[in-house]
Formats: structure tokens, C-alpha cells, sequence
């Protein structure tokens, strides 16, 4: 079960086809990758506390998967890692017109 973000790094990097095209928030302007490119990044915390002591931190994690088309094996392939990693998601999709191309969501905690 992963519980660290380079854990969570780690396993991203792992996906065949994904082992330099990951990075936390976004990649740099000078070593932008063509895509499907998974980005991740901590959104906001959800700690688990109590008497003004955080017991549990929990921080609440987006994977966001970007590819030109709808690409069911990229997802496939993500959605099999996180399986893998024992992490249980919630998944949104849109299109990002701006961009030309779609925005896969994943959400869960950490």
C-alpha cells in the first residue's frame, strides 16, 4: 500500500510507456513532453486530529492523465497501477478545448 508521494511517484513511473512523462503539478516550459502525460499533485489536507494535534495527516491527492484522444489503454493501465498500489479513487473526465485534449481525474487520499 503506498502512503508517500514518492511511493505514489514510483508507481506512476511504472506504467509502460509513462517512465519520463510524470511530474508533480505540472512539467517545466523547457522539458514539456507530448502527450499522455500524468501529472499529481496534493490539493488539500483532510487530517485526522484532535485536542489541536494532527493525529493522521491525510492529504488529498489528484493524478490527472492528459492524452489527445480518449485513450482507454493509458487509462487502463493507470487505473491498474493504483489497484495495485491498494488505493481506492473517484474519477472525473472532461474535455479541455483550450488544450485539445482530455483530462482524466483521478482522486484519492493519501
Amino acid at each position: 500500500m503506498i502512503s508517500t508521494l514518492q511511493e505514489l511517484y514510483t508507481a506512476l513511473t511504472a506504467i509502460t510507456g509513462f517512465e519520463h512523462k510524470v511530474a508533480y503539478q505540472s512539467f517545466p516550459e523547457d522539458q514539456a513532453v507530448d502527450l499522455p502525460v500524468i501529472v499529481y499533485e496534493v490539493v488539500r489536507s483532510d487530517n485526522f486530529g484532535g485536542d489541536n494535534v494532527v493525529y493522521h495527516p491525510i492529504n488529498q491527492i489528484e493524478v490527472q492523465l492528459y492524452t489527445v484522444n480518449k485513450d482507454l489503454t493509458s487509462e487502463a493501465a493507470l487505473e491498474a497501477a493504483l489497484k495495485g498500489a491498494g488505493i481506492f479513487w473517484n474519477k472525473t473526465e472532461t474535455y479541455l478545448p483550450d488544450e485539445r485534449c482530455y483530462q482524466i481525474i483521478y482522486e484519492f487520499s493519501l
